[in-house]
């Protein structure tokens, strides 16, 4: 696949050379996100210091709590809030875990001192990095500064697959025979590449750790906040799933805990057996989620994840994708998105995320996302007389009756899979049974998905009418005001968790006071079409 110049409809661009493949980014995971701002340098773990141990009754509490833990994450949900109400127990097992592995937390390393060795193992290993420098940039933290001018698509880095960390080279590594064994690790690559990121970083020897020692020592991702942080999400439906994030890394650690106990002591490189605190593991989960791609792997036979030194330092703006993989030179490729002057941060689009995706997972708020966007759940209530006839035609327009939408920033908020939802959702028995029992043209679901056809003007008058009200409704459960929070979102006096929520509900308050609007104009259209 060539360089990447447009985007198709799933964000990726047609293929245009066969000696190349797509660089894109898991399904199930965020876009590659690098340095986010953050507050004083903290340093990193120092990976050459000895490791104390916990006690023997320390170890027992231990063991105690991560029951207690595996027991209360694990429960099926009992309602939609199942998240919200786990959390405090849940947080108040995990603090007492991290308050009794404390002990265990190594000397902090300063990262920016590591920078030479690390520049230097890229040029040991074939990466010209001579366009460029590692730079620390207000509200960015640290980034990549031009040291040329650049032009748009010249090719700005090449990095080769013996420097990346992926699924295939933690199977090749000291966890190789564990993940043969666990069925979690065969299926969720995004924990495996963890474990793998965290045993090297625990192996002084390690041949990435020029690499690992770069790394930031701590995120900004909800991860990282506190019960008192989180509240700055009240009203948004990102503090749900900020939680959810929360609960399940809890009993990913959790699980993983007591299945490296088990390992036989005689396994002398199962580095992080002897020091996996939930700090470690919340670290190492941070920076995959982070970082991640896909990249093919070594065979071509299918994708794999991998982290790709120096290229994921990249902060992010607007634009198109602009990297690939050549699987010739067996090695990522990076372009410019657009044209750099020497001195100016070099930047790159990481993907069509909101910014609530942002925020979960890479631990930022790019207060002028164009594609951010609202979540929105809606399902058709079991009770409704009319509950078949209107799954059914939902299956037919392959959308489930309960499940999540989106309301989207700019001129259009509403995309096709809402708008057929909502018209479903708002039909009555005469439109279900006039226009659409028995056999459904593939025209007719079309127009169900396309908000200027027309389908039934009384329906669609509800349709906007509900969506509406809707809106409205959300919109009251933000805590404060717009201007309070537009206030908030520019001050460098307050903690960055403070600023990045006032920006998250910025803008999701403006995508609902859009589609207020924006119903209101499409019902005043319908009516004078009377």
């Amino acid at each position: 696949m060539g360089r990447k110049t447009k985007k198709t409809a799933k964000g990726q661009a047609p293929p245009t050379h066969s000696d190349k493949a797509p660089l894109t980014q898991s399904d199930k995971a965020p876009p590659t996100q690098t340095e986010p701002a953050q507050g004083p340098e903290q340093g990193n773990v120092n990976t050459s210091a000895a490791v104390p141990e916990l006690s023997k009754s320390a170890r027992k509490e231990v063991a105690e709590l991560i029951t207690s833990l595996l027991e209360v994450c694990s429960k099926p949900p009992e309602s939609g809030n199942k998240e919200l109400e786990d959390y405090p127990e849940i947080n108040g097992l995990v603090e007492k875990i991290r308050n009794i592995q404390s002990v265990l937390a190594l000397p902090p390393r300063n990262r920016e001192k590591g920078f030479p060795t690390f520049l230097k193992w890229l040029n040991d290993n074939g990466v010209d990095t001579s366009a460029l420098e590692i730079t620390q940039f207000p509200q960015y933290g640290y980034g990549l500064k031009a040291t040329r001018d650049l032009k748009e698509s010249e090719k700005l880095l090449q990095i080769p697959r013996k420097l990346m960390m992926t699924v295939d080279s933690a199977k090749q590594s000291p966890l190789g025979a564990l993940i043969k064994e666990d069925k979690i690790l065969q299926v969720m690559p995004n924990v495996t590449l963890a474990l793998h990121l965290l045993n090297e970083k625990l192996n002084p020897q390690s041949f990435w750790k020029p690499y690992i020692d770069i790394l930031p020592s701590s995120y900004l991702n909800p991860l990282y906040w506190s019960s008192d942080d989180l509240q700055l999400l009240n009203g948004s439906p990102v503090k749900g799933d900020a939680i959810n994030q929360y609960r399940n890394i809890a009993r990913q650690y959790a699980y993983f805990y007591r299945l490296l106990q088990k390992q036989p002591d005689s396994m002398t490189q199962l580095y992080v057996k002897q020091c996996f605190t939930f700090d470690n593991y919340r670290w190492a989960v941070s920076s995959v989620m982070t970082r991640q791609n896909q990249i093919p792997a070594r065979d071509g036979s299918r994708a794999t994840l991998g982290l790709i030194p120096l290229w994921d330092m990249c902060n992010h703006c607007n634009g198109i994708y602009t990297s690939d993989y050549n699987t010739e030179q067996d090695a990522c490729e990076c372009f410019c998105l657009k044209d750099f002057e020497a001195g100016q941060q070099i930047l790159m689009f990481y993907g069509p995320r909101s910014n609530g995706e942002f925020l979960v997972h890479n631990g930022f708020v790019y207060p002028d996302n164009e594609h951010d966007r609202l979540c929105l759940k809606l399902g058709i209530s079991k009770s409704d007389p009319l509950y078949t006839q209107k799954s059914d035609l939902l299956s037919k327009l392959s959308l489930a009756p309960q499940r999540a939408f989106y309301l989207h920033l700019g001129r259009f908020p509403v995309d096709g899979d809402l708008m057929a939802f909502l018209r479903v959702f708002c039909m009555d028995e005469g439109v279900l049974t006039d226009k659409f029992s028995g056999e459904v043209s593939a025209g007719q679901l079309e127009a169900l998905k396309d908000e200027d056809s027309e389908t039934n003007n009384q329906n669609d008058e509800k349709v906007w009418t509900f969506l509406q009200t809707r809106a409205n409704l959300l919109l009251k459960t933000y805590p404060g005001s717009l201007e309070e929070d537009e206030a908030l979102a520019t001050r460098q006096d307050v903690p960055e968790t403070q600023r990045m929520g006032a920006q998250l509900k910025v803008g999701e308050r403006k995508i609902l006071l859009n589609t207020i609007d924006y119903a209101d104009k499409k019902k005043a259209s319908l009516k004078s079409s009377e």
